[in-house]
């Protein structure tokens, strides 16, 4: 099997296999759909900064009522693991158990957020103060996708190597009408980003019960139907996002027909850029 040269850096950069706090400072993984007909690769790298890496991913497919389904997401946490570490086990298994998810996705995956977020606050003696984004993104049969995010970790599709972002960045700074109705503020102080009450750069999130009655947590949900032209979906975390856009992350990740070599690809070329925060990356690869 031929190797391909550029991406031999990112095995020797992204396994040197510390532990941080229990978890990997990096791992990678791979697989595909029943038929072989999607796959899909991932690769999560901590950041600089000192503290455990806080970023979750799911990325696997499961049968379920005679349907296969693909099912990915990132959670990009904050002050400390446990929230993310919460919604990687059950926010996905929620949107699945909902009655109405075969017959009205758009409201089983509204109910789910909100059911999961409930039940994450009711924990927080002991999941902690801390809160988390998520972007999840089922696919189902190979035929249709459905998106929804809180935060800003970002979901985009490509169709003819065209980037389409099939989610939307929760800012304090685009949100901050909402954020002043519920009593709270957007500090925007010289040389830092906008932040709700000072404290939490995103306007939309999991958890944060200390910020809950300023801060949202329903999704945004978009879907796609999958056709021939549709070559990639790449989810990641803002330690991607802030330091590359749509169209160079598809482009870059189109190069590499391995969708795990091409994960850790854009992981390598963020950490490049400088991105301080913990990357985590996600691509599927919708045809051969």
């Amino acid at each position: 099997m031929q190797k391909e040269v550029d991406s031999i850096h990112m095995d020797n950069l992204c396994c040197f296999n510390s532990i941080v706090g229990g978890r990997s400072s990096c791992s990678s993984g791979k697989g595909r759909s029943h038929n072989g007909a999607v796959k899909y690769g991932f690769a999560l790298l901590k950041g600089k900064a000192n503290h455990p890496m806080e970023d979750y991913h799911v990325a696997k497919f499961t049968q379920l009522q005679g349907h296969e389904l693909g099912l990915f997401a990132i959670y990009d946490g904050h002050l400390g693991n446990s929230v993310p570490a919460y919604l990687q086990k059950h926010l996905l298994p929620n949107i699945l158990k909902d009655e109405e998810f075969w017959t009205d996705p758009n409201r089983s995956i509204l109910k789910a957020y909100e059911k999961t977020d409930q039940a994450i606050l009711s924990h927080s003696p002991d999941l902690g103060r801390g809160g988390s984004t998520a972007v999840t993104a089922i696919l189902i049969d190979g035929r249709k996708l459905w998106v929804a995010n809180v935060g800003d970790s970002r979901a985009v599709l490509s169709n003819n190597g065209q980037a389409m972002q099939m989610s939307i960045d929760h800012e304090p700074s685009t949100e901050r009408g909402s954020i002043e109705n519920r009593g709270g503020f957007v500090s925007n102080l010289p040389g830092d980003v906008a932040r709700v009450n000072g404290q939490l750069a995103v306007s939309r999130a999991f958890g944060d019960k200390n910020l809950k009655l300023h801060l949202r947590s329903d999704p945004d949900i978009q879907n796609a139907d999958i056709n021939s032209n549709t070559d990639l979906l790449i989810l990641a975390s803002d330690g991607l996002w802030k330091v590359m856009s749509n169209q160079e992350a598809v482009d870059i990740a189109k190069k590499t027909k391995d969708p795990q070599r091409a994960a850790k690809k854009l992981a390598a070329e963020a950490l490049n850029r400088d991105s301080k925060d913990d990357i985590s990356c996600i691509v599927v690869r919708l045809k051969g």
